[in-house]
């Protein structure tokens, strides 16, 4: 078939809502989209492990212990998954996680922020996974099959996250004075960079516009920004606390929260690298990608050996 005959094929099974595969023809463009994307996003599972994992010693019982050990185990399978559709897609594991070291590849500016309060663990689970289940619910329909599928058990995973975040809240919200000033610090400090997770404004994302023409986003940043601020206003009345926008305000008329606009100089300064924690998290993906690689090799070379046909101990004994 010529390419025009492919391209045709490939833009028919888009408008059917007919799944893209990993063996079907794609332009190099779909091809190179999905692995920016697919591969941001497992690195942001990965990394954000990070902050989180600082606090799984300090946890204030054994049940947050429990609950916290088994959310961030969940976010390294999520990233395993991702890794693994982004394989399908023709590019290495290696080949991703070495461009993340090498600043080529991003993550979610979210995690170059420190977690200094045990409230900071709920304020994650409550405002980060709930922006990221706001855009990941709508990735199961994402036009690449291996993505969509991998989508549909994240979602489902980030849900818990998501609850137990807030339940957490819940508790200090009710506690002692200090508590209920800890939970009010961590979402003044968590609100604006989970507003930021969304992206850049829509005139100014360079990939927004492609992405939705070929449904592997069905909703643009700024749709998902606000959709998230209506969910969120909503949900802090019941914490009885309040969100760090005075311009925060129901809009009867478009139906919608209207709310103060983000620090883009913070933001771009975040996703190019002089966040307050780029440096430390990077650094500390290396040194496990660095002193993992023994394990790697092992790995290795079990599995040539697996392939190795052995000889039968009792052959050997007639010989």
């Amino acid at each position: 078939m010529s390419v025009q005959e492919l391209e045709k094929i490939f833009r028919d099974k888009i408008e059917a809502e007919i799944k893209i595969e990993a063996k079907d023809w794609m332009p190099d463009a779909y091809r190179k989209t999905n692995i920016r994307q697919i591969s941001q996003h497992a690195h942001s599972e990965i990394v954000g492990m990070l902050p989180e994992g600082n606090w799984i010693s300090r946890a204030p019982s054994l049940k947050r212990k429990a609950i916290l050990l088994a959310k961030v185990q969940d976010e390294a399978g999520h990233g395993l998954y991702l890794y693994s559709a982004c394989e399908t897609l023709g590019i290495s594991r290696e080949e991703t996680i070495n461009d993340l070291h090498s600043g080529k590849a991003k993550y979610s500016s979210i995690f170059n922020y420190p977690t200094l309060t045990w409230a900071d663990i709920g304020a994650i689970g409550w405002l980060v996974d709930g922006a990221a289940i706001m855009n990941q619910v709508m990735l199961t329909r994402t036009s690449y099959g291996p993505y969509a599928r991998a989508m549909v058990r994240i979602c489902k995973e980030e849900s818990f996250h998501q609850r137990q975040g807030f339940e957490s809240l819940l508790v200090l919200s009710k506690g002692t004075k200090e508590q209920r000033e800890m939970c009010q610090d961590a979402i003044n400090r968590w609100w604006w960079p989970a507003l930021m997770m969304f992206g850049p404004k829509d005139t100014e994302s360079a990939n927004s516009d492609q992405s939705m023409k070929w449904k592997i986003k069905r909703k643009s940043n700024d749709e998902l920004r606000q959709n998230f601020v209506d969910m969120i206003a909503e949900q802090v009345k019941i914490l009885g606390m309040t969100l760090p926008d005075d311009q925060l305000r129901w809009d009867e008329k478009r139906r919608h929260y209207d709310f103060g606009e983000i620090d883009w100089n913070e933001f771009w300064n975040v996703v190019k690298g002089n966040g307050p924690c780029n440096k430390q998290r990077l650094d500390a993906r290396k040194k496990a990608w660095e002193e993992g690689e023994w394990v790697r090799e092992a790995a290795t070379a079990y599995a040539e050996k697996r392939k190795t046909p052995q000889t039968p101990k009792g052959a050997l004994e007639a010989a």
